[in-house]
């Protein structure tokens, strides 16, 4: 087959197996994500398969000032590459053979048919893709996690396609579990934007304390459900706020109180509302600015703490680290020592 006619049936072929449901073609055989080069003589490139892992929010529906929490746990990430069941037998066997008769239909087998015919079809070790055990088990994949494809650590998930029956926890590293459906849910929790009240509300002034506060109402917590389709496999984090801790923005300036951290109140609010007469009292929450900002401000910032725990299928659950979310507010504070009452 001519070079030109080769490479534009390669083309056709690949996006035929887009159609088909796979992010990108397949390396090695269908679904194996190995290392082998695209070559031009027609052998497969190196791809995987697009995980079937779906999630649903439920909580505090996050504005576009909104976003995901960033984990204080400097060490922890979510995987970036699982494997996990996507095959029923059948289904498997006939994607796979229909791979294989576009692959050679296009000008010949890729370097890896053979040992992938011996491994699903001839015995070795599997026969005739377990179609026999069709209703009995499926056939486990690598996949990447969409958010971590440029990670290193993405490719680390090699193995082959292996079937794995209903019922069973395969020994394999790196398998689907419920803690790892809950890291992926973790790291998809959006949360609102923390957006706090001021008094004054205008311009601070200095020596005098800034109150500051959320209402029980600004917030609320949120929930993620990662599941797996089909396979009785599910995780649901949710996310509860718990503290808020205020930066005043500026050396000169003391928080109040001197850690910087407001706890959150038994009704759910954090700090305590300003009213009339409270001008000379000190907030359970605040700042206390000792310069002014003169022609500019300072950028005070709120960071709001979410604790985060998960329970899952089969009675798993636990604690995931907890995140944090920040939201910066310019403070202008003027240079007077006598305030409104």
């Amino acid at each position: 087959m001519p070079a030109v006619t080769r490479r534009v049936a390669l083309a056709v072929l690949t996006s035929t197996l887009f159609v088909l449901g796979v992010d990108t073609a397949v390396a090695g055989g269908v679904g194996n994500n190995g290392s082998r080069d695209v070559e031009e003589s027609g052998h497969a490139s190196g791809r995987v398969l697009q995980s079937k892992i779906t999630f649903n929010v439920k909580g505090s529906a996050p504005s576009k000032e909104g976003g995901p929490v960033t984990s204080t746990a400097v060490d922890w990430e979510p995987p970036a590459c699982w494997y996990e069941p996507y095959w029923k037998a059948k289904d498997f066997k006939t994607y796979t053979e229909a791979n294989w008769s576009m692959y050679e239909s296009a000008g010949g087998a890729p370097e890896g048919i053979a040992d992938d015919k011996a491994r699903y079809k001839k015995g070795h070790p599997y026969k005739d893709f377990n179609v026999d055990k069709n209703d009995e088990g499926m056939w486990w994949v690598a996949v990447k996690n969409p958010k971590m494809e440029n990670d290193p650590a993405a490719d680390d998930c090699r193995r082959d396609p292996f079937w794995v029956d209903n019922g069973k926890t395969p020994d394999v590293p790196q398998a689907i579990d419920t803690e790892t459906l809950a890291g992926l849910a973790h790291q998809r929790t959006v949360v609102p934007p923390t957006k706090i009240s001021l008094a004054p509300e205008g311009k601070s002034t200095v020596n005098a304390p800034t109150w500051i506060w959320l209402d029980k109402g600004a917030f609320k917590p949120v929930s993620v459900t990662a599941s797996l389709p089909g396979t009785g496999l599910w995780a649901t984090t949710t996310a509860k706020p718990v503290s808020l801790h205020v930066n005043p923005g500026t050396q000169d300036a003391e928080s109040l109180p001197a850690s910087g951290e407001c706890g959150i109140n038994d009704d759910g609010s954090i700090g305590e509302p300003y009213a009339r007469g409270k001008a000379e009292l000190t907030p359970p929450c605040g700042v206390r600015y000792l310069r002014s900002s003169r022609d500019g401000s300072y950028p005070l910032e709120a960071t709001l703490t979410w604790e985060i725990s998960w329970k899952g299928s089969g009675g798993t659950g636990g604690d995931l680290p907890n995140g944090t979310f920040a939201t910066t507010t310019d403070v202008q504070v003027r240079e007077i020592q006598s305030v409104n009452r």
